[in-house]
């Protein structure tokens, strides 16, 4: 059962995640989020929670 992250968690996978962005610089960062995303959803395995966090995403930007 996935009970999610923790916050610190949470931070971990924030500074993880802005480093690779840092790494692969600005021209391919775009890329890399949509390759990132894209290897999620296959791990998730649901289109339709993907869809839902897609959505929730979007909220408040």
């Amino acid at each position: 059962m996935n009970h999610g992250l923790t916050i610190g968690g949470l931070e971990t996978v924030y500074d993880q995640l802005a480093t690779a962005i840092d790494a692969v610089g600005e021209d391919k960062s775009e890329l890399f989020l949509v390759k990132l995303a894209l290897l999620a959803a296959q791990q998730l395995g649901d289109e339709a929670i993907f869809g839902d966090l897609i959505e929730r995403a979007q909220k408040d930007l």
